[in-house]
């Protein structure tokens, strides 16, 4: 990259950033400067999420992102994407969020896992995600987008972190090789009433190909998963507006249940 393009990548960064601190929202780059490349979204990302640690942020894992057709065709992709979680971001079930500290945030329901071992290389398998497996949780992502409007290319929402706001974790149980993810079915329900249903095999046919999709992509640029990570492996559903005065909870046969009030 040359000097001006650094430039650039680091005042995206900043007026993501600044987007976000400030509830102003800034213009989508790819409206504004044409098509983004992803390499460059992703170095948008790493600045941003550079300036968070330097700030006291711990990385805490990652998300795969528009991993269901779902959410594919909603934000008219094909193709995921991925962010990093911090511990900023981490809310426990049952908490309390201000939705006026966000801009214009929606809600998934989330498969999610703790890992218990490390997860990388090129070649890594579905067994192998499943063997560094230790805990399956059921979480609620609430998302945001720090730009004008929802009307973005997957390449803004990687630049604006997989437009990742807030992460609801649910009760943590071991994860059973006898379990059918796959066929999981989780229901999401709001203020009491059922709004959207998907099961786990809504993200890449198995929720645990988002960690091997994760980890290969992350080995490409000499990272990958930590034992200690937690990993979000997609939406099952089309993401759902989060409005102030509700309570949003997602449930399934075999997994706790997680809830998220919102004032």
């Amino acid at each position: 990259m040359d000097e001006s393009q650094v430039h650039w990548i680091h005042r995206a960064a900043t007026g993501l950033l600044e987007a976000e601190r400030t509830r102003t929202p800034v213009a989508v780059l790819s409206a504004a400067h044409g098509e983004l490349p992803l390499a460059d979204a992703y170095r948008i990302q790493a600045a941003a999420i550079e300036r968070r640690l330097e700030a006291g942020a711990r990385v805490i894992g990652h998300k795969a992102g528009v991993t269901s057709k779902a959410m594919q065709e909603q934000m008219g992709v094909d193709e995921p994407d991925s962010g990093v979680l911090l511990d900023e971001m981490l809310l426990p079930s049952g908490a309390t969020l201000d939705s006026h500290t966000l801009l214009q945030p929606r809600v998934e329901a989330e498969i999610a896992f703790r890992l218990g071992r490390d997860l990388h290389g090129p070649d890594v398998d579905v067994d192998a995600a499943r063997g560094a497996v230790t805990d399956v949780f059921l979480a609620l992502e609430v998302i945001d987008t720090r730009f004008t409007s929802w009307q973005i290319t997957v390449a803004d929402s990687i630049a604006d972190n997989a437009s990742c706001a807030r992460v609801v974790t649910g009760p943590m149980v071991p994860l059973d090789p006898a379990l059918d993810l796959a066929a999981e079915r989780l229901v999401v329900s709001i203020d009491g009433t059922d709004v959207a249903t998907g099961e786990g095999r809504a993200v890449l046919g198995d929720p645990l190909r988002p960690l091997v999709w994760l980890a290969r992509r992350l080995d490409r640029f000499g990272g990958g998963l930590a034992a200690g990570d937690l990993v979000l492996a997609g939406s099952v559903h089309a993401s759902l507006p989060l409005t102030a005065d509700s309570t949003v909870r997602a449930c399934s046969p075999h997994l706790p249940p997680v809830a998220l009030q919102v004032h």
